[in-house]
């Protein structure tokens, strides 16, 4: 899948009083968009994620999936999904070069929001020309900005799906970010203005995080002991250990500072009164989806989106997974959008294209 770039030549604002001096957005399309612009899904990524949805969600996206942008009935959808502010996958991101300068912004990169993030994707979509978006889905921080885009843009998605997000950053989830920080911040390379600063730390980091994206049931089953006889060379350590590894040859430790910093400032009800006003503003179907095993985000906090998003349906996965299972578990992911689809339709007496009837 070809990246395509976005490149935004003007100053850019940022809720923290500070601004970008424009930016670019990595993004990719699937399918063709339709005439009457009926066939827009518009995939948000979550913290790690990249701008081809086919890529990290192969089991929700592409052909034979639920979103299917080639399907042969001729019902396909137009798939975007775009990397997000200040991630490192193609766009504008503390390694870029900052054209004020001239050199990366590195520690200078100002502060991101959610908010920002949609604001951004929003100019895409405007210079994409689409005016209405079918259904805006996403998991995690990427379902924290298609919940912050339908509140910005009531008007324009008509189908809301978020899955195992919430309405603010809890303490318990910012309590977890900034462990990890601090771990960033013990490398002693962290100050030092070169791309791979604070990288050990980073794997460290990564581990802790793993925790928080998994539970104990899950460590219990997929990394169990070898036999009753082990003094060392556990599973459980190795694993820990091979995800840091692994997250640092596709990462860097300033983009993980900062997207976990954006993680920290989410919160629908800033500058909006309250957390129920601005959920109240939501005037798209609203499917919430939780997962009974995550500790992260745990479906109290999906629970409170939908009783509090008007007319919003709640769904739970039961999964080994915990809050990783939102990108495992396609199959009762899929069935439940599937039913509550064929629900509206009828519901509505609204024709859904029939890709997502399937």
């Amino acid at each position: 899948m070809n990246l395509q770039y976005f490149d935004y030549k003007y100053s850019f604002a940022l809720e923290s009083g500070e601004s970008l001096p424009g930016f670019r957005l990595a993004y990719t399309t699937r399918g063709t968009l339709s005439e009457d612009q009926s066939n827009v899904v518009w995939v948000c990524h979550a913290l790690t994620g990249n701008a081809d949805a086919g890529d990290w969600w192969g089991g929700m996206v592409g052909p034979g999936k639920y979103f299917d942008p080639e399907a042969k009935s001729g019902a396909g959808q137009f798939v975007v999904c775009a990397n997000v502010l200040g991630s490192c996958y193609g766009s504008t991101g503390p390694l870029s070069v900052n054209s004020v300068s001239g050199k990366p912004f590195h520690h200078d990169f100002p502060v991101v929001t959610i908010r920002d993030m949609v604001n951004a994707l929003d100019l895409l979509r405007q210079e994409l020309g689409i005016e209405k978006i079918h259904t805006c889905i996403g998991g995690s921080v990427g379902g924290e900005q298609a919940l912050e885009w339908a509140i910005l843009q009531p008007n324009l998605i008509e189908n809301l799906i978020v899955i195992a997000a919430s309405a603010v950053a809890s303490p318990w989830c910012i309590a977890f970010n900034e462990a990890q920080r601090m771990a960033i911040e013990a490398d002693p390379t962290w100050r030092e203005q070169r791309d791979d600063a604070g990288l050990a730390g980073m794997k460290a980091a990564r581990a802790m995080a793993m925790i928080s994206y998994r539970n104990y049931d899950t460590y219990g089953f997929t990394q169990a002991l070898d036999n009753n006889e082990q003094l060392d060379g556990y599973k459980s350590a190795g694993y820990q250990r091979y995800q840091g590894e692994k997250l640092a040859d596709r990462f860097n430790a300033f983009t993980y500072w900062t997207l976990s910093k954006v993680m920290d400032s989410h919160n629908v009800g800033r500058n909006r009164g309250s957390i129920l006003n601005a959920l109240g503003q939501i005037k798209a179907h609203t499917l919430v989806v939780g997962i009974r095993s995550d500790l992260l985000f745990p479906p109290t906090e999906q629970q409170f989106l939908a009783r509090h998003i008007p007319d919003a349906t709640y769904e739970e996965i039961d999964s080994l997974y915990g809050h990783d299972g939102f990108l495992i578990e396609f199959r009762p992911l899929a069935n439940m959008i599937r039913k509550w689809m064929a629900g509206l339709a009828v519901s509505n007496e609204k024709k859904i294209p029939e890709v997502l009837k399937k």
